[in-house]
């Protein structure tokens, strides 16, 4: 292979082969890490090259593109909120429960 910044390391090349899944799923994997790798060099140089803007920049860049996955307690309040939007309910019996998931912690 050549000598690019997004070759993935040998090692990792070896881990891959290793793994219990199909030819297909491996690609989608190496795909995902070259693009993991690039958007971090990409949000290094805006850092490093634009000071202290291009931190905040770097930072809401990946955000944007990595962005977390919704916790299960959002995804719980966004279906009891379609689920109200969507029938007539017993709004104390939802108030009880969207006071319950609330309550959580994320």
């Amino acid at each position: 292979m050549t000598d690019h910044p997004i070759t993935p390391p040998p090692e990792l090349l070896d881990k891959w082969d290793n793994l219990p899944i199909s030819t297909q799923e491996i690609f989608v994997v190496a795909a995902q890490w070259g693009a993991d790798q690039e958007l971090e060099a990409c949000c290094e140089v805006l850092a490093r090259e634009w000071n202290c803007a291009g931190k905040h920049v770097a930072t809401n860049l990946h955000m944007i593109r990595r962005p977390k996955p919704s916790s299960l307690k959002e995804q719980a309040l966004e279906t009891l909120n379609f689920m109200e939007s969507e029938a007539n309910y017993d709004k104390p019996m939802f108030d009880t429960i969207r006071r319950a998931l609330e309550a959580l912690p994320e």
